[in-house]
């Protein structure tokens, strides 16, 4: 293990699903060695990041579905860049993650991923978990242990979360979570991972859930990096991120309001209509995910 000094971690995207749908654009800014982001804060601001290896500790790739990406790896691997997979999995069915393809053919992607990459670089997330009249807590109870006799041995990590009721992802199939269910579910998550040999961590939880064998997560988390690229990190925590979160600095290379995937409970879209036409407008050839930077407009690099 090589110490390395602080750098920068990638994160493609908690905004949206470019490993699903970006694919093309991240692999063109890739070969351009950087690509500029908006601030979704502050939309006329505009920042140049640079993608050189030498650069990049580790990119994190979050996605629902990796089959688009997978061909672009091995270019990855040659070209000496790092990097890991959040993968989200769910047993839910169109109504609640209507643009997505057969839940059995993702689960095989995944299996697929893991034996090319290693385990330990696939992190399975059991997240956002939704209640509602079908999908209730024996539902998740048969479908999580039917999930992780299949996943078991290709991931080393779970991830979950309960749904937050955010107001632009209320709709009658999704309810609020009780405490009550809260603690049934997650003894229940607990004690049937740790029956797989795999340990459990809640993103963004403000319950204490380590009762139930659930411990904290940070999501973009130093030990995982150094553990899948071989390196040790000096990084601090990110304090930009939402309360309870523990993942630390990286940067955003995503855009919010442009995954297609649809997902009712998604905090990421405010529009799916909105979305799809934006999602239609990107050019993979340009230097933004999305649009264009106009004459007026001042970009700056990002250290």
């Amino acid at each position: 293990m090589c110490h390395e000094d602080k750098k920068m971690i990638i994160s493609a995207s908690r905004r949206t699903d470019i490993p699903c749908y970006y694919g093309e654009w991240f692999m063109n800014r890739i070969h351009a060695g950087y690509l500029l982001t908006r601030n979704p804060m502050n939309h006329s601001q505009i920042s140049r990041i640079t993608l050189s290896p030498e650069i990049v500790d580790c990119i994190v790739f979050w996605t629902k579905d990796a089959k688009n990406i997978i061909l672009h790896l091995k270019e990855l691997d040659q070209l000496s860049y790092n990097y890991y997979f959040q993968f989200t999995l769910n047993p839910y069915d169109k109504s609640i993650e209507p643009n997505l393809r057969d839940k059995d053919d993702i689960i095989e992607t995944f299996i697929y991923l893991s034996k090319l990459i290693g385990k330990e670089r696939v992190i399975w997330r059991y997240d956002p978990i939704i209640l509602n009249d079908i999908c209730d807590i024996d539902y998740h109870k048969i479908q999580f242990e039917m999930m992780c006799k299949k996943l078991s041995s290709y991931t080393e990590k779970i991830i979950i979360s309960f749904v937050d009721m955010y107001a632009k992802v209320k709709t009658s199939l999704i309810r609020p979570i009780s405490e009550e269910e809260i603690i049934e579910l997650s003894a229940y998550i607990g004690k049937t991972a740790e029956t797989y040999g795999l340990p459990v961590y809640a993103c963004c939880e403000s319950m204490d859930l380590s009762p139930y064998g659930i411990l904290k997560s940070s999501c973009i988390d130093k030990e995982t990096i150094e553990k899948a690229c071989d390196i040790l990190l000096d990084i601090k925590q990110d304090k930009n991120q939402r309360t309870g979160c523990g993942c630390f600095q990286s940067i955003d290379i995503g855009a919010y309001d442009t995954c297609i995937n649809g997902c009712i409970y998604c905090y990421a879209n405010k529009n799916h209509k909105n979305s799809e036409q934006r999602y239609f407008s990107h050019n993979p050839k340009n230097e933004l995910l999305i649009g264009t930077v106009l004459e007026n407009e001042v970009v700056k690099g990002r250290e």
